[in-house]
């Protein structure tokens, strides 16, 4: 396994987004030369996105381009001006409940925005494209852990066939025009500095205004919920190690990032009342469309390549995230 290179050139796309924040911010730690892009949509709220990019704004070897990715002509020109030699793929819509009733976004930002990607990728050639796939591919899939051999045929929700699509549209790219590629199917990410339309930060704020939270199928879910720093970390340890080529010549891999851990959503919502020294008032709710029951990472592939896996407990980390919560939103704990 090779070391993190601060030599090369990286480039983020969804680099005011949670994960594509966090992870320009550790390589800037380490000395990195970092360009971000991102369109600062308004999916949830900008002044978030604008405070991220105000941190990472600090670094000298910091860049950043407002730009949309299904905008080909921005896509190949940002390519041909910073030569990027390490590309992160984080920029998408996301959401499984917003895809249903907005999918015309999905299609622009995960199949077109991914395409042009894919092409500036092949006319400027890059030593690794890294992209972020999603626990949500697994759809329906009944046997758990969910496992990367798995076949991921039954999505369910539009959200998740844009991701297994990015899967097989990479494979395709990999195998045609020798562009090393690895896919990142991440699992229910969490952290400070979050996104406000995940669960536990929604959450968050009805606790501390003292209005009801929603609870689908009545609390009976489970989730592999992976602190921020451990993705950023498996992220890291994979940016400077492009797959092999597999038999059919193409240098491609997938992995599951996840706490290979699931917990009962009840027991998650408990720790949260806990670490915001707030009980929550609880509204029951049935299994909303696009919802599956459970997620578990299998993330031996992981472990087998880079000795590595998620292993921050919830108690840890959503005690940071409430305390982060509190200190930016100015509440009194």
């Amino acid at each position: 396994m090779k070391e993190l290179d601060i030599s090369k050139r990286y480039l983020i796309t969804g680099g005011a987004g949670f994960i594509g924040f966090y992870l320009s911010k550790a390589l800037l730690e380490k000395g990195a030369e970092v360009t971000g892009l991102d369109n600062l949509n308004d999916y949830y709220e900008v002044s978030l996105k604008e405070d991220r990019l105000a941190i990472l704004k600090k670094y000298p070897k910091y860049r950043f381009v407002k730009a949309d990715l299904a905008d080909k002509e921005a896509v190949f020109e940002l390519f041909q001006d910073v030569s990027p030699q390490v590309v992160v793929n984080l920029a998408a819509q996301a959401g499984v409940r917003y895809s249903i009733d907005n999918p015309d976004a999905y299609i622009q930002s995960n199949i077109v925005g991914f395409f042009h990607v894919l092409e500036a990728c092949r006319h400027y050639p890059v030593e690794h494209l890294v992209f972020a796939s999603s626990s949500s591919v697994y759809g329906g899939n009944k046997k758990v852990p969910f496992s990367t051999k798995d076949q991921v045929d039954q999505p369910v929700s539009l959200y998740a066939a844009t991701k297994k699509s990015n899967e097989l549209m990479a494979y395709s790219y990999s195998k045609l025009y020798q562009i090393p590629l690895t896919g990142l199917r991440f699992f229910t990410v969490y952290g400070p500095m979050g996104r406000p339309d995940m669960a536990y930060f929604k959450f968050a704020k009805k606790i501390i205004m003292d209005e009801p939270i929603q609870i689908y199928n009545n609390g009976d879910m489970l989730r592999d919920f992976t602190y921020i720093d451990d993705i950023i970390k498996g992220i890291e340890n994979i940016l400077c190690n492009p797959p092999m080529q597999d038999e059919n010549g193409a240098a491609y891999k997938i992995y599951n990032i996840g706490n290979n851990k699931p917990e009962k959503l009840m027991d998650y919502i408990a720790v949260l009342e806990r670490c915001l020294g707030r009980q929550a008032k609880k509204e029951y709710l049935p299994m909303q469309p696009g919802d599956v029951y459970e997620t578990y990472a299998d993330v031996q592939e992981l472990m087998n390549d880079y000795g590595f896996k998620p292993s921050t407990t919830i108690e840890e980390g959503l005690g940071r995230f409430a305390k982060w919560f509190l200190s930016y939103y100015q509440y009194k704990n």
